[in-house]
């Protein structure tokens, strides 16, 4: 009689649970409850996510613990990845519970996406005068244009102005640094009292010399404006044109505004082996970058705002469609690396191998290469490794190379002594992709996280982190 009641207690609390909206809540922030729970199972979220060989984190755990009792001033970890992380979605929910717990330190890294006209971290706001060049670690090498720090070169070769601007108070900055290739002082920085307007708001117009044969129509499709706007750049009435005449073509830039040096006020750069850097006793929330003398070009890997502040530092660092071997074949990404002091480097990569179908084996010998150099590069920085998310090919077929991925990088934690955060079962591996959609979590590309997704990643993760970080202190009272 009682093993029956306790069958029936047991089926009304499965029904129960199966039919109300789970919630989790973390330190008064909800989001769903995690989709990857088997709700027959009826698995708690504390008993299953977990990071894996944690003691290969021992030391790092060290560092924080003296952090949290007032015995050291800064810890900086590191989150290395790909479009999963570019827009800072993902990294920013880890970095502001982390800096809930253990100060904020300012926002790290930074890099003017925006300039490269791509997506990126929206904590500080970038302008510039000129049109910038761009080139990201996913093309090959090209020998005049030197990619480091952020996975993206940014040049140009004219006169330019780029404004920094901190969107958040919290993120005010004490010190900032500048990282170039070979660290060469290309860049000077400024403030002013004076408001400066580096967006001209009238456009840039180039001229096309009219063929035989052309008409309006492909004109306009070859600059990627319409006929309406090259007829009323050129005050034309009718759609004819005639060979060997000259048109103005509008486009969507602006003409760059000329900007006199007089308007700011420079600043002192100190120089170290690995950057350029100005400290201000007083929090700034903006800061103008201007050419260091006349160059050839100007090239900037990125910079880093902290605050004096003691604290947790979260440096985020992705590139839309890298892969391991694109961070590999770029040396300058590994040496200007210790700029940041990393403690904790966490890596998040796989997902565009698993599209390519790069086997596991060539996969693995790539994330190998790439934590190896990191070591030598970084000797006192601990390593985490996440599993690349779940996923599916063409929106339906199940992406088993990720699935693969994850198990291999489980499977070897204990040789090369990193620690594993399972990131794929966490959000229930191909089988649940689809149901990841239906509630929010997932774009319909069945590759990428929507922001609700991502910032769920995020607090997952920070979950388990601190578990581990509990325990540690529990385990070595």
């Amino acid at each position: 009689m009682l093993n029956k009641l306790l069958v029936l207690f047991f089926s009304m609390m499965c029904a129960g649970v199966a039919a109300q909206d789970d919630v989790l809540v973390l330190d008064g922030d909800e989001v769903e409850e995690d989709v990857t729970i088997d709700p027959v199972k009826q698995k708690l979220l504390d008993e299953d996510n977990n990071i894996t060989n944690t003691t290969s984190l021992d030391d790092f755990f060290q560092r924080l613990q003296l952090l949290e009792e007032g015995k050291r001033d800064k810890i900086n970890i590191v989150h290395i990845g790909d479009s999963h992380l570019q827009a800072d979605v993902f990294s920013d929910a880890i970095r502001k519970k982390l800096q809930e717990y253990f100060g904020n330190a300012g926002c790290g890294f930074s890099f003017p996406h925006k300039l490269a006209r791509t997506n990126g971290s929206v904590y500080i706001k970038y302008r510039s005068n000129v049109v910038w060049d761009k080139r990201r670690n996913v093309y090959p090498i090209k020998k005049d244009i030197a990619v480091g720090l952020s996975g993206t070169a940014l040049t140009t070769n004219e006169d330019f102005v780029i404004r920094a601007e901190v969107l958040e108070n919290e993120y005010d900055f004490n010190t900032i640094k500048i990282i170039t290739p070979n660290n060469e002082p290309t860049f000077n920085i400024a403030i002013t009292d004076k408001k400066i307007e580096l967006e001209s708001d009238k456009s840039k117009s180039i001229t096309h010399k009219i063929k035989s044969g052309e008409a309006l129509s492909i004109i306009a499709r070859k600059y990627g404006t319409s006929v309406k706007a090259i007829k009323s750049a050129n005050g034309m009435r009718s759609n004819n044109i005639r060979a060997g005449k000259t048109l103005k073509i509008p486009t969507k830039q602006k003409e760059k505004r000329k900007i006199s040096k007089s308007e700011f006020t420079p600043l002192p750069l100190v120089t170290d082996s690995l950057s350029h850097y100005y400290h201000s006793e007083q929090a700034l929330s903006k800061i103008y970058l201007l050419p260091n003398g006349k160059k050839d070009i100007y090239n900037l890997s990125g910079l880093v705002l902290e605050k004096d502040a003691p604290g947790l530092v979260y440096h985020s660092i992705g590139v839309n469609g890298a892969k391991t071997l694109d961070y590999n074949k770029y040396a300058l990404f590994f040496e200007q690396l210790p700029v940041l002091n990393p403690d904790l480097i966490i890596v998040s990569l796989g997902t565009n191998e698993s599209f390519d179908k790069i086997a596991v084996e060539e996969y693995m010998e790539d994330l190998n290469e790439f934590i190896a150099t990191i070591r030598s590069k970084n000797p006192n920085a601990y390593l985490l490794v996440m599993t690349p998310p779940p996923s599916l090919f063409k929106r339906k077929y199940p992406n088993t190379f990720a699935a693969t991925y994850a198990k291999t990088i489980i499977e070897q934690e204990k040789e090369m002594d990193y620690a594993t955060w399972d990131l794929f079962s966490e959000f229930g591996g191909t089988k649940n992709v689809n149901r990841n959609v239906a509630r929010g979590l997932m774009k319909s590309d069945r590759i990428h996280y929507s922001a609700k997704g991502y910032q769920k990643q995020g607090f997952l993760f920070v979950e388990a982190f601190m578990k581990a970080f509990s325990n540690f202190k529990t385990s070595n009272k």
